[in-house]
């Protein structure tokens, strides 16, 4: 179906169909470097209201390289395709769309949806990138060349999102990000490790279950990590070194959907939150990641952790449950300072750095959204990604948005409709101008809710993101 035109459209760029070469290997096993023959199904798409519902099409197949994809047609193509990458352990079939319920809704507002999988499950990153250049040629077979193609993702899909923007720049004309480790596989897994190695070195230093990197079990280190979290949770000194250990991670201090905020000086609510935390922000699976890299691509060489929690947000927290169980803190940053520290495997490094950990040089718009409580990531990839970008002179092409509660991924509906909107109206107008302002966002997400009856969630909110404590993508740097 060729899209129906607007008259507010920027000249389409010429994208021409590059191949990766993996999946050119793989397309020429393949019979004629095709697509794997895929078949048209129709289906009906429902929006939250039942008024909007419309037809569409729904085709499915397998990419050169092995991966699963899925392409939905709407009954009204408004040009732009919208190609959807899952997060971590996607399911095996691809997804189009975050949810049934946006899905519906972005098919009646004229998207084109597509989505692939990647043949290896877990952490996917470098088969969702190489998918890229097959999925749009067989987005291209059906519906014809698109006027804008949009990359976007949650999560590891929203890292992935950015990193396709760099890898194809004459492919994608945006990228829309939700709650992405937009600053990449490095910094966040070192955040990590910093979090793990300063709770081991104070709580548990000879328990070889607490495995940091080179990881062989899994499932035994996270509950040795588990045990030794939840003893030490039980006596003040021991929630003072949690405390310590989650602001090195730079875990943010409310991280419980459906809990109230901690008052600023309400430090044992704030430890509550870190300890809650914890597991799912820092003791995060290692195992498969190094894997997938070929060995450790974390490292904590020459970094102090008296100047990390000094620049963390957090100290005065820190010091005050310090403070109240009798312990000293200097001593424990002597102890931590002092340890034998983790060096990473370079070619691990560089294949992380690869799949990903994004330059930030963009040449076309990324909008990008996080909630402030996010703790896998933590919203300080925001700011290292800005950082970046900035490096590159390209901040003029980025925005980011922000609601202000805890939570991964726990977008409404009627949020993430306002950001498809959003950066449609960039790719328009040319001009950002205040399109992505807080006060504009609510406002759109407003009518969108009342309008086609979807879930609002909260406020966007103004939000200046802090940098990471360890952006380097490179041991000493």
């Amino acid at each position: 179906m060729p899209p129906v035109k607007r008259p507010s459209k920027l000249a389409s760029k010429v994208r021409p169909s590059v191949l990766s070469a993996a999946l050119i290997v793989a397309a020429v096993t393949a019979a004629s470097a095709a697509i794997a023959p895929a078949h048209a199904v129709p289906v009906s798409e429902k929006r939250a209201a039942a008024a909007f519902e419309e037809p569409a099409s729904e085709v499915r197949g397998t990419l050169p390289g092995g991966g699963r994809y899925v392409l939905h047609e709407p009954a009204r193509w408004n040009g732009t395709v919208l190609m959807w990458n899952p997060g971590y352990g996607g399911a095996p079939e691809a997804s189009a769309a975050p949810n049934p319920t946006v899905r519906g809704w972005l098919l009646s507002n004229g998207y084109a949806l597509a989505g692939s999988t990647a043949a290896a499950g877990g952490w996917g990153v470098e088969g969702l990138i190489g998918n890229q250049p097959a999925l749009l040629d067989a987005v291209e077979s059906e519906l014809g060349k698109p006027e804008f193609v949009v990359s976007w993702g949650s999560s590891m899909g929203g890292l992935t999102s950015v990193a396709n923007m760099e890898a194809y720049p004459q492919m994608f004309d945006a990228a829309l990000p939700l709650c992405g480790s937009v600053a990449g596989a490095i910094p966040m897994l070192n955040g990590s490790l910093d979090g793990a190695f300063v709770l081991k070195m104070l709580l548990a230093p000879g328990d070889n279950r607490l495995e940091l990197v080179d990881v062989q079990d899994e499932p035994t280190r996270q509950a040795a990590f588990r045990e030794v979290l939840d003893e030490a949770q039980a006596t003040p000194a021991g929630r003072a070194r949690i405390a310590l250990a989650a602001a090195v991670a730079q875990l943010p201090s409310w991280t419980q959907a459906g809990t109230p905020e901690p008052s600023p000086r309400d430090y044992a609510a704030q430890q509550e939150q870190l300890y809650a935390a914890f597991m799912f922000g820092v003791i995060s699976p290692r195992q498969p990641l190094e894997e997938r890299a070929g060995g450790n691509f974390s490292w904590n060489t020459g970094v102090d952790y008296a100047r990390s929690l000094d620049q963390s947000g957090q100290a005065k927290m820190v010091r005050s449950l310090y403070a109240e169980a009798g312990i000293s803190l200097a001593n424990d940053l002597k102890t931590v300072n002092t340890a034998e520290r983790v060096s990473a495997d370079p070619a691990a490094v560089a294949y992380m750095q690869a799949n990903a950990t994004p330059l930030g040089d963009i040449d076309g718009p990324v909008l990008s959204l996080h909630e402030t409580g996010d703790t896998a990531p933590t919203v300080t990839q925001a700011g290292t990604y800005a950082e970046r970008v900035r490096r590159n002179g390209d901040n003029a092409f980025l925005r980011q948005a922000f609601v202000d509660r805890p939570g991964h991924c726990n977008f409404a509906d009627a949020e993430i409709a306002a950001m498809v909107t959003t950066l449609q109206q960039r790719l328009d107008s040319g001009r950002w101008a205040s399109l992505a302002h807080p006060a504009t966002l609510n406002r759109l997400a407003d009518r969108i809710a009342k309008e086609d009856n979807l879930g609002r969630g909260g406020s966007f909110s103004s939000f200046q993101p802090p940098r990471m404590l360890r952006p380097e993508r490179a041991e000493g740097n």
